[in-house]
C-alpha cells in the first residue's frame, strides 16, 4: 500500500508498511496543489500545479505518461476531471476536457466555467453521488450545481454574530451513495444536508463535538462513517445514520488539516499542521507515521548540524528539538527539552526552546528554554546535555536555574577538541564561561564572569582554534584570551549596534567580521588590529562556512524588495558568487551542511559549493538551498518519462514494451558509450526548495491511500498498459489472428484480446482461448 502526497513541486510516494520514501514524481516546475487517482484506472494518478499543467503518472514505476497544458494556475483537482483555476482576484471552478492523444504533451483547449467566485479553499468543494452534482460553499452560502439540469441551488445560513464568523463554512464532503452533503463550520458544528434536490424542501441535522473550526471531513468509501478533524488533533469517527455514536483517536500531533481514505476503506490518512502524515487502520489504531520537518510558528534556535549524525537540528514540536536527515529526507527523532506536557490553549504562557548549540565533537548540547515576554515575568533555564553512547541520544546532565539575571541572547561552544567550554551572553551586562567540573559526573559550573563598562553584550564567538573569544558590547568588540581571561584589545565599530559577529576560517582565521544596524559590513585584521575593509550593505544574516574560507551574507535590496546573497572570502572583498533574486522574504537562519562526497567543480562561481551546501530559512518558514546545474541535471536525468521515438511506428506493443526498450538502451549505452551531450555551464547555480518541509502548507494538498491488492481488477491493469496511447483496432486484430494460428505470444496478448473491442473478428475465439489459459 502506498501514500501519495504533494511536496513542493514533487509528488512523493511512501510505503505505509515501512514509512519509507520510495520515489518522487518529478516534472512540475511550480507548487503541486492537488493530486487525485485516475477514476478509470487506480494504478495512475493525476496531479495539478501552479505551473498550469495537469500530469498523468504511473505512480508505481514513477513514469510520467502525459502532460496536459491548461494555461492558467491550478489550485485543486477533482475526480470528475474538474479543476479549480485562479484569476488574479477571484477563483473559478472550470471543467477541463483532457483530450486523448499519443503525444506526451497535449494542450487542453476545451474549457468551460461551472461557477465563479468560489472559495479559494479546495476543501469547500466536493462531488456528489456518481458525479451528478457538485457542492461548493463560500462564507455563509452552500451551492449545489446539477450537471444534467445545469442549475445551481443555493442555501444560506444566518450569522450568529455581527461578523458572521460562527456559521461560516470551512469544509464539505459528499456521501458516496446517498444524496447527503456534510459541511463543517467555524463554530465546530457539522451539518448533514438532505433533500436538497428540491430547493425549498431541504433539511439538515446538526452534530457537534469540536470546540473550534472543523478543518476537514471525509466519508468512508462505503458511506458507513464520517470522519472529521480540527485543531484538537483528534480524529472523530461518526456513524452515519446514528448521530450520537462516535469514536475518538486523540493525540495525533498538530491540527488535522486533511483526511483521506483508501479505496477499500482499510486505511485512513490524516495530514497535520506540523508537517506529518499519520496512517490509521480502520480499527482506529495508528500503524504508521511519515514525519517531515516539523512546522512551527517560528524557528527561535539557529539552524544547526549535529556533528555526529550530520542531521539538521532546529525547533520542532513545542518544547522539543528535531533531528532531520537532509540526505534521506527523513525525520529522525525529537528531543524533549522542556519535559512538560504542552497545553494547546491560546494566550497560555509556556516554555519555548530559544537557544541551542553543539560542541565541535557533538558530545555536548546546550539549550536555553524560557517563558514570559516581560522582564518581570521572565523565567528561563540553561541545560547541558551529554550524548549517551548506549542509547545514542542526549541525556540531561546539568540544569542551571540562575545562569543570568536577564535573558540570554547569545551562546557558543569553544572550537577546541581538548577542552570544552561554553560562553553565554545576556542582557544583564555580563557574559559567563562555563566549564566541566573535576568530579566523575562532569557537572558544569561557572568559570568566569566578564563585562565591559556595564554595556549589554549582543554577540559572542570563538576563533577557529579557540585561542580568542570575541564579545560585542553595543558598538564595541572586545577580544579576550580564554586561557587567562585577559581582555587583549577592543575594536571600535562604526556607528550602529553590532548585529552579527564571526571569525574567518582556515587561511582567513586572522580576520573578524561584523555587521551593524547602520547597514555596514566590516572586516578587521586581528594581527594588526586594524580595519581591513568595510562596505555599506544591509546584512540580515552572516554565515561562515566551517569547512572552507567562505562566508555567506544575505542582504536586503531596498529598491527591488528582494534579498541578495553573496559569498566571499574575508581576505578578498570581491564576491565569489552573487544572486540578486534569492527570495522576497527576510532570511532568518542559515547553515552550511558538509557534503559526504566533495564536488569537483572548477568554475570559480561554484567552487564554494564543493565542500558544503548552503541552506537558509525565510520569514515564511521556507527552507531553501543552493545546488549546481550539474546536480540539477542529475536529478532530472533520474526522473522517468515515457519517451516515444518518432522514427518508430506507434503501436500498442511498442508502448507496452517501451520500458524494456529503455532498459535495453541503457545497457547498450553502458556497453558502448556515446559522446556526452554538452552540459550547462557549471557557473549556473539554482535555488531549490527543500521538500517535505514548511512550504507544504502554503497550499492545500491531497493525500491518497492506494491499495494495489488482489481486488485490483484485470481491466485496471490493461487500462494502465493502454493509457499511454489510444487502442489501434487493426493491431489488436493482428494479435488475435496470431492466436488463431496458435503462435506463441505473451500473456499480454491474451489480456489485450480479452478486452479488445468486438470490432475484432476473432474476439469471441480469443476470449475462449484466454479462459482456457
Amino acid at each position: 500500500m502506498f501514500v501519495l502526497c504533494a511536496s513542493g513541486d514533487l509528488v512523493k510516494v511512501y510505503s505505509t508498511r515501512t514509512e519509507e520514501w520510495l520515489h518522487s514524481l518529478q516534472g512540475h516546475t511550480n507548487q503541486v496543489t492537488g493530486i487525485t487517482l485516475n477514476p478509470a484506472n487506480h494504478l495512475q494518478v493525476y496531479s495539478c500545479s501552479v505551473d498550469g499543467t495537469v500530469k498523468l503518472w504511473d505512480f508505481i514505476d514513477g513514469i510520467l505518461i502525459k502532460t496536459f497544458v491548461i494555461g492558467c494556475p491550478l489550485f485543486a483537482i477533482y475526480v470528475s476531471g474538474l479543476c479549480v483555476s485562479a484569476c488574479p482576484e477571484c477563483f473559478q471552478l472550470v471543467s477541463v476536457h483532457l483530450p486523448k492523444s499519443a503525444e506526451q504533451e497535449v494542450e487542453a483547449k476545451e474549457m468551460s466555467a461551472v461557477s465563479s467566485h468560489i472559495s479559494k479553499n479546495p476543501s469547500c468543494t466536493a462531488f456528489g453521488r456518481g458525479g451528478e452534482y457538485i457542492a461548493f460553499a463560500r462564507h455563509l452560502q452552500l451551492n449545489v450545481y446539477f450537471f444534467r439540469k445545469q442549475k445551481t441551488y443555493s442555501f444560506s445560513l444566518k450569522a450568529t454574530d455581527k461578523k458572521g464568523a460562527k456559521n461560516a463554512f470551512t469544509c464539505i464532503a459528499c456521501h458516496p451513495t446517498d444524496d447527503c452533503i456534510a459541511t463543517g463550520h467555524e463554530d465546530g458544528k457539522i451539518r448533514l444536508w438532505r433533500n436538497f434536490i428540491h430547493k425549498k424542501e431541504y433539511t439538515y441535522s446538526t452534530q457537534h463535538w469540536h470546540h473550534n473550526a472543523v478543518n476537514t471531513l471525509c466519508f468512508t468509501p462505503e458511506g458507513t462513517h464520517l470522519l472529521s478533524g480540527g485543531i484538537e488533533s483528534v480524529l472523530v469517527q461518526w456513524q452515519y445514520g446514528a448521530d450520537n455514536r462516535k469514536e475518538f483517536l486523540p493525540r495525533l500531533g498538530g491540527s488535522i488539516l486533511h483526511i483521506s481514505a483508501s479505496s477499500d476503506g482499510q486505511l485512513f490518512c490524516t495530514s497535520h499542521s506540523d508537517n506529518k502524515i499519520t496512517v490509521i487502520e480502520s480499527s482506529f489504531k495508528v500503524c504508521g507515521v511519515i514525519q517531515g520537518l516539523v512546522k512551527g510558528d517560528a524557528v527561535l534556535t539557529d539552524l544547526m548540524i549535529d556533528p555526529r549524525s550530520k542531521a539538521l537540528v532546529l525547533n520542532g514540536k513545542p518544547g522539543h528539538l528535531q533531528f532531520y536527515s537532509l540526505l534521506r529526507d527523513k525525520h529522525l527523532y525529537n528531543l524533549d527539552i522542556v519535559q512538560q506536557e504542552y497545553i494547546y490553549e491560546a494566550g497560555l504562557d509556556q516554555f519555548e526552546v530559544v537557544k541551542a548549540a553543539f560542541d565541535i565533537k557533538g558530545s555536548w548540547l546546550a539549550t536555553v528554554e524560557e517563558r514570559g515576554k516581560k522582564s518581570s515575568d521572565l523565567e528561563f533555564f540553561l541545560k547541558l546535555w551529554a550524548f549517551d553512547e548506549r542509547t545514542q541520544s542526549f541525556v540531561l546532565n546539568t540544569t542551571i536555574t540562575a545562569a543570568h539575571t536577564d535573558r540570554i541572547i547569545s551562546m557558543c561552544f569553544s572550537s577546541s577538541e581538548e577542552t570544552t567550554m561554553l560562553v553565554t551572553a545576556a542582557e544583564d551586562s555580563q557574559f559567563k564561561a562555563w566549564c566541566q567540573g573535576a568530579d566523575d559526573q562532569n557537572f558544569w559550573s561557572c568559570d568566569f564572569v566578564g563585562s565591559y563598562h556595564k554595556l549589554n553584550p549582543t554577540n559572542c564567538s570563538f576563533s577557529a582554534d579557540s585561542s580568542l573569544l570575541a564579545v560585542s558590547f553595543q558598538e564595541v568588540i572586545t577580544i579576550w584570551s580564554p586561557d587567562t581571561w585577559e581582555m587583549l584589545t577592543t575594536l571600535c565599530q562604526p556607528p550602529g549596534v553590532i548585529r552579527d559577529l564571526c571569525f574567518g576560517r582556515l587561511s582567513c582565521s586572522k580576520y573578524l567580521l561584523g555587521t551593524t544596524t547602520k547597514n555596514l559590513l566590516c572586516c578587521w585584521n586581528l594581527l594588526t588590529c586594524e580595519l581591513e575593509w568595510s562596505t555599506s550593505v544591509d546584512v540580515s544574516k552572516l554565515q561562515p562556512d566551517p569547512f572552507s574560507e567562505n562566508v555567506a551574507a544575505f542582504s536586503y535590496q531596498l529598491f527591488s524588495g528582494l534579498y541578495t546573497v553573496f559569498v566571499f572570502k574575508p581576505s578578498e572583498p570581491r564576491p565569489l558568487f552573487t544572486n540578486k533574486n534569492v527570495c522576497s522574504e527576510k532570511v532568518h537562519r542559515a547553515v552550511f551542511v558538509p557534503r559526504e562526497e566533495p564536488l569537483n567543480s572548477c568554475d570559480e562561481s561554484t567552487q564554494w559549493l564543493n565542500r558544503s551546501q548552503l541552506y537558509f530559512l525565510t520569514q515564511n518558514m521556507d527552507l531553501l538551498t543552493f545546488s549546481t546545474a550539474t546536480e540539477e541535471d542529475r536529478m532530472l536525468s533520474s526522473s522517468k518519462q515515457l519517451v516515444i521515438d518518432d522514427s518508430v511506428a506507434v503501436t500498442p506493443f511498442y508502448l507496452l514494451l517501451g520500458k524494456h526498450r529503455q532498459q535495453q538502451q541503457k545497457l547498450n549505452t553502458q556497453s558502448h558509450p556515446v559522446a556526452d551531450k554538452p552540459q550547462q555551464p557549471q557557473g549556473s547555480v539554482t535555488i531549490k526548495e527543500v521538500k517535505m518541509c514548511f512550504s507544504l502548507y502554503k497550499f492545500y494538498y491531497n493525500i491518497l491511500c492506494v491499495t494495489p491488492d488482489h481486488k485490483t481488477s484485470l481491466k485496471e491493469v490493461v487500462d494502465c498498459l493502454f493509457s499511454r496511447v489510444d487502442c489501434v483496432y487493426g493491431v489488436q486484430s493482428n494479435m488475435c489472428s496470431c492466436l488463431k494460428k496458435k503462435k506463441k505470444k505473451s500473456i499480454i496478448c491474451h489480456i489485450i484480446c480479452l478486452y479488445s473491442t468486438p470490432i475484432c473478428p476473432f474476439f469471441d475465439k480469443c476470449l475462449n482461448y484466454f479462459r482456457v489459459l
